[in-house]
């Protein structure tokens, strides 16, 4: 077994560990047709996985006055959660974190999810046992601010260099040079390897079923 470099691994949620991107666009993208506004290209829906609710609506559709946020987040929750059912975690990330909890790393989630929708997804996959502690954008900062991994260094007693983000998004890595944490990417999500790599993140993974290899050999 390999010494661990990391004592405590940052998953993101949306993208990362759950294949969800999709669900969320077409979430967005259908929201906004309810409600007669302009519906956003993929691009840009896609860019705004991983903010929060409020960030995510007012990049998504600028056009929209803070005042009709909650009757978007309305339609946006009613056919997200629509889509809920068929939305899957990738393959291998259960198995996944039952060997990196067993080798002692310490696990956190931080997302952009609320903290109903996160309790509601660990409950539904049953994943809660293996982590440590979360954050989510609705109790902190929404990223790419750093407070979610400060609060969760803080929390867990873990510092800057002993720690990995590991994400799928833009806002992922700019949290974590912001809060001096090294960072892993994953292009097998919401945005493209060379947004990524721009971050100079340690690697970039581009499938599901590298990353456990990555994490086990270099964390």
């Amino acid at each position: 077994m390999m010494p661990i470099r990391f004592e405590l691994l940052v998953f993101d949620w949306d993208g990362t560990l759950m294949d969800s991107a999709a669900a969320i666009i077409a979430s967005i993208q259908a929201s906004c047709r309810d409600l007669g506004l302009p519906v956003p290209e993929r691009e840009r829906a896609a860019h705004v996985i991983g903010l929060g609710l409020k960030d995510a609506l007012s990049y998504a559709v600028p056009e929209l006055p803070p005042s009709e946020y909650g009757r978007l987040a309305e339609r946006y929750r009613h056919h997200y959660l629509a889509r809920d059912p068929d939305i899957e975690l990738f393959p291998g990330m259960r198995e996944m974190l039952a060997l990196l909890k067993d080798r002692g790393h310490v696990l956190a989630v931080a997302t952009g999810k609320s903290r109903s929708g996160l309790e509601r997804v660990l409950e539904a996959t049953q994943l809660k046992q293996y982590f440590d502690s979360s954050r989510c954008a609705d109790e902190t900062h929404s990223k790419p601010h750093p407070a979610m991994l400060q609060e969760l260094m803080q929390e867990l007693m873990i510092k800057p260099e002993a720690t990995l983000m590991i994400g799928d998004t833009v806002h992922d890595l700019q949290m974590a040079v912001s809060a001096g944490v090294p960072a892993l990417a994953v292009s097998y999500g919401a945005h493209s390897r060379d947004s990524l790599t721009v971050f100079n993140p340690l690697a970039c993974i581009d499938t599901p079923q590298e990353l456990a290899p990555w994490l086990e050999k270099n964390a």
